[in-house]
């Protein structure tokens, strides 16, 4: 007998049993872009059941900073083609919660077109797949079970960004912090006076330099960078008013000349050439470029807030006498006042070990939308095309390239993001063939729509005429990547089963 959505069986307190068409775990934008795409292809009476382990829809930005802010602009942070409803221009970055406000609202518009239920609070114990639908087991906080049918499943994992601890250093006289659990603009650490180090020098070290430079003006702020990042500048990727007509570079073709000009070695000329054409960066030195962006205006706040900038990594803090010396990888010390403020903006991607699981099961139900097999650049984009590619039976029979991610950002960082670039531009390749226009034309996602329609078009003609030729150039890149670096990097063998089932 075919069991409802609503069915219940056994006390309260027993094993909780739905029935649905489609099962998402996790419910951050991934998850909600693969509930849009998904959505596109039932009827009103199906229904899809959305689950996470947080209480409420928003994935990584429930448990972020409360200063973040969106690196593009917020119209193209969405789900599906869901317009914002904030009522700001154009170029406005989007807060935390004006994200998390616009996300409740995605997953509002989606049920105007599916029945979605969601049960939040839960976490995913397994996905068992059968041979006519998949059972997904969940418990709740409280520890009741939850036994989901479904005939498909999407484990929307994305890049499964959890929140920083402060660092653990030796120093009881330094103040260790981290973004996630003190808002740097307020409390005990904007009351003080005495100096503040920031550790790291990706997006979030210049996200909390910003926030601190901007709301404690004159305060002593340092930052430890490690290697140097470098980012988008964001006045060349995304240029405002008039010069959006003549100006800027538009992102797919930035992409698709990124992976041209790649080949699996050469990553220092390519990202030579990126420095030139879009970079800019707030240290002396730049090893790192992990997708972020920032403005012109922004750097200039951050180079003239910035105390000193150290490049190394920090190894302990330890005390010594009334001051605490700061000990670095290279051997050097620096001695800080006894009460200094140490902040871990140390980054999040790769951050913690992830079993590898291929991004389609062997039966073909199960999709997986995370790191270990990567098939786009963004987890928003994976969501989106990978669950339609799913829901139109494509995906086992087109040959997209996955990309271990985690292991390849642990193999080379100067590579990893030429190599994430070409992945993207070879398999967007094969799912442009494979997918209907309107799956493309339909994307909220693309930063193109910055621009007017006539270069949108222009960048579109180029990508459609060219495609299918880079595509040779790109494969074998990226089985050089392969081979040089021994990473996961290829078409998925259907005889591989997954080696994980927990989220």
């Amino acid at each position: 007998m075919r069991m409802t959505a609503s069915e219940v069986t056994g006390p309260a307190d027993a094993t909780s049993m739905r029935r649905c068409d489609v099962c998402i775990v996790g419910a951050g934008v991934a998850g909600l872009n693969a509930a849009f795409a998904a959505s596109r292809h039932m009827s009103r009476d199906q229904r899809i059941v959305l689950v996470d382990r947080r209480e409420r829809v928003g994935g990584m930005w429930v448990d972020t900073y409360p200063y973040v802010r969106l690196h593009q602009p917020h119209g193209m942070f969405t789900a599906g083609n869901v317009k914002w409803t904030l009522g700001r221009e154009r170029s406005y970055l989007a807060a935390k919660d004006e994200v998390l406000d616009h996300l409740e609202h995605c997953l509002e518009e989606i049920r105007g077109s599916v029945h979605v239920d969601t049960y939040f609070g839960h976490t995913l114990e397994a996905v068992d797949e059968g041979s006519e639908r998949c059972r997904v087991t969940c418990r709740s906080a409280t520890g009741e079970l939850l036994t989901i049918h479904a005939d498909t499943v999407t484990k929307a994992f994305g890049f499964r960004i959890t929140p920083n601890d402060p660092l653990s250093l030796s120093s009881s006289q330094a103040h260790s912090v981290s973004p996630d659990s003190c808002d740097v603009r307020t409390g005990d650490i904007a009351a003080d006076d005495r100096p503040v180090w920031i550790i790291g020098g990706g997006k979030t070290a210049m996200d909390t330099a910003h926030a601190l430079i901007t709301s404690c003006p004159g305060r002593e702020v340092n930052m430890v960078a490690g290697a140097g990042t470098l980012f988008t500048r964001r006045d060349r990727a995304f240029p405002d008013g008039l010069r959006r007509w003549y100006s800027g570079v538009v992102t797919s073709s930035f992409g698709a000349e990124a992976a041209r000009r790649f080949d699996g070695t050469n990553e220092a000329a390519v990202r030579d050439w990126q420095c030139a054409t879009v970079g800019t960066a707030v240290t002396p030195q730049t090893a790192n470029f992990l997708l972020g962006v920032l403005s012109d205006d922004e750097v200039r706040t951050i180079e003239r807030g910035l105390h000193s900038v150290v490049m190394d990594y920090l190894v302990d803090a330890v005390d010594r006498d009334a001051a605490v010396d700061l000990q670095f990888r290279d051997g050097d010390t620096t001695t800080i006042p006894s009460g200094s403020w140490i902040v871990n903006c140390t980054g999040y991607v790769a951050k913690n070990e992830h079993p590898y699981e291929p991004y389609l099961s062997a039966g073909g139900k199960v999709l997986s939308i995370q790191t270990r097999s990567a098939t786009l650049h963004l987890s928003t984009y994976m969501g989106y095309f990978m669950t339609h590619m799913l829901m139109l039976g494509k995906l086992r029979d087109t040959p997209l390239y996955e990309f271990d991610l985690q292991e390849m950002f642990r193999a080379s960082r100067t590579a990893f993001p030429y190599a994430l670039l070409t992945v993207a531009q070879y398999n967007l390749s094969l799912m442009y063939d494979a997918l209907p226009t309107k799956v493309f034309t339909q994307c909220g996602l693309d930063f193109d729509r910055w621009y007017p329609l006539p270069r949108r078009t222009l960048a579109t003609a180029r990508f459609v005429m060219t495609h299918r030729r880079e595509r040779e150039h790109q494969r074998r890149s990226l089985d050089i990547v392969r081979e040089r670096f021994d990473i996961r990097c290829g078409p998925l063998r259907h005889d591989q089963t997954a080696e994980v089932d927990g989220h």
